[in-house]
Formats: C-alpha cells, structure tokens, sequence
C-alpha cells in the first residue's frame, strides 16, 4: 500500500483492528481527524496521520 494513499474508514479501522464503528466515534468526539471528508461527509484516512494522532492522544491520557 503506498504510504500516502488516503483510506475509507473501514479500511483504516481493519488497518488499526478495531471496528469502524469505533473508528467513528472517535472521530464523532473529536479523538482523530481525518485526512479528508468528502462531500457526502465520508472520511478518507491518512494511516501514519492517524496513528499519530492516536500515540498523541494516548500520551496526554497519561499525563
């Protein structure tokens, strides 16, 4: 998969192993953003975006 290819949500939910459901309401609390939303309001994901934003999100749970 090229580095840079934008994903829908259920892919970038299979690439993280959860479900897209989840995936969703991550972004629906405002957790993660996507890359993209295109104008039917679907998400396209950037993978290395995202698990950035899921370590960051992560590290200021510790703190």
């Amino acid at each position: 998969m090229a580095r840079d290819r934008l994903l829908s949500t259920g892919e970038a939910a299979r690439e993280l192993g959860v479900d897209r459901t989840t995936l969703l309401r991550w972004w629906q609390h405002g957790d993660v953003e996507p890359e993209y939303v295109t104008p039917g309001n679907h998400a396209r994901w950037n993978l290395a975006k995202l698990k950035d934003q899921l370590r960051a999100n992560r590290r200021t749970e510790r703190e």
